[in-house]
């Protein structure tokens, strides 16, 4: 899943959030999507941090 970018990553989040509140999920199924969903968050998280990170260094440069 890492290989992924940002903003599939954002599109699958919302395609997650979107099918909850339709209430197209079962009980079976939603837990396997917030497993995901986590999954999800936490490689956007990273994503983010390690750019901000650049842009600081790119920053502190100047």
């Amino acid at each position: 899943m890492k290989d992924i970018k940002y903003e599939e990553a954002v599109r699958q989040l919302e395609a997650i959030v979107d099918k909850m509140e339709r209430g197209e999920l079962d009980i079976d199924s939603m837990a396997g999507q917030l497993k995901q969903a986590q999954e999800l968050v936490k490689l956007c998280k990273q994503k983010l941090k390690r750019t901000d990170d650049e842009i600081q260094k790119l920053l502190d440069k100047q």
